[in-house]
């Protein structure tokens, strides 16, 4: 788990133009500041998205490789790690004793999914459980 100098309990926290930036490199592995810049069309300037890349790279989410004049930046993470990461510490920082709530919670955001997801869901659970028989045998 990624966890911040700070507090060695909880992730760092990410503001809306890191997801960005991180949701940016997963689909193109390496940009310089000024290619993130001009591939966000955001409102952001380029000081911004450099300070947010920056950002990024302290708190090990992501590297980078100078080549010339530019800093090159690719995520260290994967999505998918994160996002359990980020998961698992909301729920962590809920200190939830049952995870009846956070269960609760879940299937009725899933209640909104379309029904290719809820297959994908129901499919993903049963796979769960077939490596956990698997590995208890």
């Amino acid at each position: 788990m990624f966890k911040s100098k700070a507090n060695s309990n909880t992730l760092p926290n990410l503001g809306e133009l890191e997801l960005r930036i991180l949701n940016l490199l997963w689909e193109e592995p390496t940009l310089t500041a000024k290619e993130a810049h001009g591939r966000l069309a955001s409102h952001s300037s380029a000081n911004t998205v450099q300070s947010a890349l920056e950002r990024l790279y302290r708190k090990s989410l992501l590297d980078r490789s100078k080549q010339g004049h530019a800093f090159y930046y690719s995520a260290k993470v994967q999505r998918a790690e994160l996002t359990s990461s980020l998961i698992g510490a909301v729920i962590d920082q809920l200190q939830v004793g049952s995870l009846e709530p956070v269960l609760s919670s879940f299937v009725d955001f899933a209640a909104e999914m379309d029904d290719d997801t809820l297959s994908r869901l129901e499919h993903m659970i049963q796979e769960r459980r077939q490596q956990r028989t698997q590995n208890h045998d």
